[in-house]
C-alpha cells in the first residue's frame, strides 16, 4: 500500500500531486521547485538561491518520512537553461559531497511558476 507524505515544511502541491508516496522502502518525491514554503512565493534571486530552495524543500520531505540524503539514488534536474547547470551543480554539490546518486540533468522550455530550476528524487531505504 502506498503512503502519502506530507509536510507544511515544503510547499504545498500547485496541482493534483502530492509531495511524495512512499512504497516498499522507496520514496518518490515530486519535482521540486524554489517556493519557501512559509510564504508560498518563489524566493528571489538567482539560480544559486533558487537551487538551494529546492534543496531545503527536498531535505524537508525526505525527513519527513524518515529519509536523508545518503538514501538518495537518484534524481533529475530540470533546467530553463543549460547556462545555469555549473551554478546549480556547485549548490547541488554541497548536499551530496560523499557517494552522490545517479543523477540526469535537462534543459526543457519552461518550468511552473517561470522558476530556472526543478528538481526530483527518488530515495530507497
Amino acid at each position: 500500500m502506498k503512503k502519502v507524505i506530507f509536510t507544511e515544511k515544503a510547499p504545498k502541491a500547485i496541482g493534483p500531486y502530492s509531495q511524495a508516496i512512499e512504497k516498499n522502502g522507496q520514496l518518490f518525491v515530486s519535482g521540486q521547485v524554489p517556493v519557501d514554503p512559509t510564504t508560498s512565493k518563489v524566493v528571489d534571486g538567482g539560480i544559486t538561491e533558487q537551487t538551494e530552495q529546492v534543496m531545503k524543500n527536498i531535505e524537508s520531505i525526505l525527513q519527513s518520512a524518515g529519509y536523508s540524503f545518503a538514501d538518495v539514488v537518484k534524481s533529475t534536474c530540470l533546467l530553463s537553461d543549460m547556462s545555469n547547470f555549473a551554478a546549480m551543480n556547485e549548490v547541488y554539490g554541497k548536499y551530496y559531497a560523499e557517494n552522490p546518486p545517479a543523477r540526469a540533468a535537462f534543459a526543457v522550455k519552461e518550468l511552473p511558476l517561470g522558476v530556472l530550476v526543478e528538481i526530483e528524487t527518488l530515495a530507497i531505504k
